[in-house]
């Protein structure tokens, strides 16, 4: 596009009396269309990558280039897309942090520390874990897959509800698997239950009836086979009450006889409660806290537990020595580098 013909649309389309987020909505979505999809991200990530220091090293990698755009725009939809829908309106977009985001990797070199959606490193830490586990490499998850996630911290039968698809419809064609957008997807959940996509994910997996309430019943069925798990590794057994006790003090529900998910939105221990239920390696850290890492979070609030897993997670395969690689053995060395 010339320069006149650029500057004839951006009157003709009256951008001037836009805010930026009208502007790039506008400007990125498709004729006729009243919301973006992600496809429509797809222009600004091969732009990045063709544009950014902190990218150069994929120019010689389309494979991980194409990998990597895929996974910021997962991302991208994950957080701010909160229909679930596909489709991410202008309302969405003002609401979420997606611009101040962009603004940010524009203004940063080093891509790594533009936290929101762009980091290398978070990319790469997705998409380690997810070869990890997708041991025949043919881009497709199945349960068994996903029960060695996280030393198999996972019961089985949140595992179910996941692969039910009740928290989300698969994008895998394929029957009883998943596939790298849906574990995107699963992932975000999973390390970082304090967000609100986290928690609607969860709260529906442990909904049972689907009736916008988390009853007592509904978390025991699911507290059940924790407790099995606890006697397994000779862990002293907590009873429900106990514990049922111990997340009516941390929630405060506005009814002691259920949770609704307006009650968790409003905790910021809210992720502690699905721990509890499905996540035995989660829930007996977290009663065995180490003091420092707590110290830690509270000198950096602004660090979600997404950021903090991601790192601890990115420092691990840094320092791991093993010789097999993904793609090109030269990629994998730049990327520990």
């Amino acid at each position: 596009m010339s320069r006149n013909a650029f500057i004839d649309y951006w009157v003709e389309s009256n951008m001037m009396s836009m805010d930026i987020a009208t502007q790039i909505f506008n400007i990125l979505k498709q004729p006729g269309h009243n919301y973006l999809t992600q496809d429509d991200f797809k222009p600004i990530l091969r732009e990045l990558l063709s544009t950014h220091h902190g990218l150069e090293f994929l120019q010689n990698t389309p494979e991980f280039q194409e990998r990597y755009a895929e996974t910021v725009i997962y991302r991208i939809f994950f957080y701010v897309n909160r229909s679930g829908n596909g489709r991410l309106t202008l309302r969405e977009l003002k609401r979420g942090n997606l611009i101040s985001a962009m603004q940010h990797a524009d203004d940063e070199e080093d891509i790594n520390k533009v936290l929101r959606f762009f980091s290398y490193e978070h990319f790469y830490v997705i998409y380690c874990k997810f070869w990890e586990l997708d041991t025949d490499h043919d881009f497709l998850i199945d349960k068994e897959n996903i029960i060695r996630y996280g030393n198999h911290s996972l019961t089985y039968r949140i595992v179910d509800r996941v692969f039910s698809q009740i928290p989300r419809k698969f994008t895998s064609k394929v029957e009883g698997k998943m596939g790298y957008e849906d574990f995107v997807y699963f992932m975000l959940a999973e390390e970082d239950k304090s967000s609100e996509p986290s928690l609607e994910y969860w709260f529906k997996c442990i909904d049972l009836d689907g009736n916008g309430i988390l009853t007592y019943n509904e978390m025991q069925f699911f507290f059940e086979e924790q407790l099995h798990r606890m006697e397994c590794v000779s862990q002293e057994p907590v009873l429900f009450e106990d514990i049922l006790c111990q997340m009516v003090d941390m929630i405060f529900p506005e009814n002691e006889a259920y949770f609704t998910l307006q009650d968790l939105k409003g905790c910021k221990l809210s992720g502690h409660i699905f721990n509890i239920l499905f996540n035995l390696n989660k829930f007996m850290s977290y009663e065995t806290r180490d003091p420092f890492l707590l110290r830690q979070e509270r000198e950096d609030p602004t660090l979600t537990e997404w950021d903090r897993f991601a790192r601890r997670e990115y420092i691990r395969l840094s320092m791991e020595e093993d010789d097999a690689s993904i793609g090109s053995g030269d990629v994998w060395d730049e990327t520990l580098e």
